[in-house]
């Protein structure tokens, strides 16, 4: 699988200040190596214009069973299994992200980009149905590298897990949320999200490069 990506930086400069600023000019973290941004056609959500759609209320309901809990990375609770549901996921998705790469994004601060995994579990079993692996400060979260366990009898688990972390982001204040790139057809799922807004460089894409709202010309460009 590719990625969509115009430019790459190497930061060595971690203050909350400087990342949010490049988050704001179209870069996001990968799991690569420490410091490395790609700029892509990213896509975030306004916490300041979000709310509960009945869709997503809906979406809700179905995974009511499910808590969240915010979690330190490096995370002290790694265990092998979590290595394994992620590679078995991104496996699944045509991803290259092995389980060895998992455990160093989730317990190496040293490689690692990302501070904060987010751990949704079964509230009748205590078992973990699911992790995303993101960036968090006080003003942004990058909702990055969701994995969980394949659940034929809830498909909508994924989604569920991302809008309950939207949820939270906009209960704890924060003011962005970013879901990562808009670059394949199954990426227009994101649109669902009132505040959402999306970035190109690109004046080809659009007459007025920088953060748009009007969600139009991606019909094309997801075709």
């Amino acid at each position: 699988m590719s990625y969509l990506n115009w430019d790459t930086k190497i930061v060595t400069d971690f203050s909350p200040e400087n990342i949010e600023s490049l988050y704001d000019a179209g870069y996001v973290f990968t799991r690569v190596d420490r410091g490395v941004m790609n700029q892509t056609r990213s896509f975030r959500v306004d916490l300041s214009d979000f709310s509960l759609s009945s869709e997503n209320r809906r979406i809700l309901r179905k995974t009511e069973n499910l808590s969240m809990s915010v979690e330190s990375i490096p995370y002290t609770g790694y265990d092998w299994k979590i290595g394994k549901l992620a590679k078995d996921f991104y496996d699944l998705h045509g991803a290259d992200f092995s389980a060895n790469k998992v455990k160093e994004v989730l317990t190496d601060s040293t490689k690692t980009n990302f501070n904060t995994l987010l751990v949704f579990k079964k509230k009748d079993t205590d078992e973990a149905g699911g992790y995303a692996i993101c960036y968090s400060s006080e003003n942004i979260i990058h909702y990055s590298y969701p994995f969980y366990k394949n659940d034929l009898e809830n498909p909508s688990l994924g989604l569920g897990m991302m809008t309950m972390a939207l949820d939270w982001a906009k209960a704890s204040g924060k003011s962005l949320a970013y879901l990562g790139s808009l670059q394949r057809p199954s990426d227009t799922y994101k649109l669902q999200f009132a505040g959402g807004e999306w970035f190109t460089p690109n004046e080809v894409e659009r007459s007025s490069p920088g953060w748009q709202t009007d969600t139009t010309p991606l019909k094309s460009l997801l075709k």
